[in-house]
């Protein structure tokens, strides 16, 4: 391996490390902040995380929900009595099958959370003009296919 070829090898190992790093600091600060987020209104993480799926993607079954948060069937249904109790969800008949039950989303309480967001939401937007087009184009696809590698990852942890 020619001398060029080290030196662009180094560099992309360089790179790869702050982007580890970069990475672990912001899974870190993420999760503070959606635990803050959760603590004012009496809820965990899981909880928050929770009510924040069934908001991106409407009603769902407990099975639904196991398999999005990776958590076992009972521990899903431990965290459904809970938002139940603290009344941010309600539990309703499936549509279609009666045999089967939703969990939705109280939309008068989960508008609560409207407010530690906007403060969040602009931050975001004033950061995002930093970049082009193409690179927030290019930020989005990395996100997506980190999303969908530790989505797998937790997965195989569930698993075994």
């Amino acid at each position: 391996m020619d001398s060029e070829h080290r030196e662009k090898d180094g560099e992309r190992a360089g790179v790869l490390r702050r982007l580890m790093a970069a990475g672990r600091a912001n899974s870190a600060v993420t999760v503070m902040f959606h635990s803050a987020v959760a603590a004012k209104q009496g809820l965990n993480a899981t909880e928050e995380k929770t009510l924040d799926y069934l908001e991106r993607r409407g009603p769902l079954t407990a099975k639904d929900l196991a398999e999005l948060t990776g958590l076992a069937p009972a521990s899903v249904t431990g965290l459904v009595d809970r938002l139940e109790a603290k009344g941010f969800v309600r539990r309703v008949k499936h549509p279609t099958d009666k045999r089967r039950v939703l969990v939705e989303l109280d939309q008068e309480k989960i508008a609560e959370f409207a407010v530690f967001f906007e403060d969040w939401a602009r931050d975001v937007a004033a950061a995002c003009e930093e970049f082009s087009t193409p690179e927030l184009e290019t930020v989005i696809r990395f996100l997506t296919v980190m999303t969908e590698r530790q989505q797998r990852a937790s997965a195989r942890l569930s698993e075994s």
